[in-house]
């Protein structure tokens, strides 16, 4: 991974992205020693994306079985619960 300073990338903006996007370098962007964002090829996005679903995927399918062992609520009744009105 590279970390550029973002007044170097902004001026070479167009080589900092091609190294992203041809070479699948990750570049880290500081500001004033604080890193503050990356530049990625969208290969890696794409896998980045893939992972975070199938985090989603696993986290529904955990609620729903927890649903399933401990039951459910109808909305009007946990509105009733809560205090709020229809």
């Amino acid at each position: 991974m590279v970390r550029i300073n973002s007044s170097e990338a902004r001026q070479d903006f167009a080589e900092v992205i091609n190294r992203a996007a041809y070479r699948g370098e990750r570049i880290v962007l500081h500001r004033r020693g604080k890193d503050v964002a990356a530049i990625i090829s969208l290969e890696d996005l794409r896998l980045l994306e893939r992972l975070e679903d199938e985090q989603d995927l696993k986290a529904a399918k955990a609620a729903l079985r927890e649903a399933k062992k401990k039951g459910t609520k109808k909305l009007s009744a946990l509105m009733d619960e809560l205090g709020i009105e229809r």
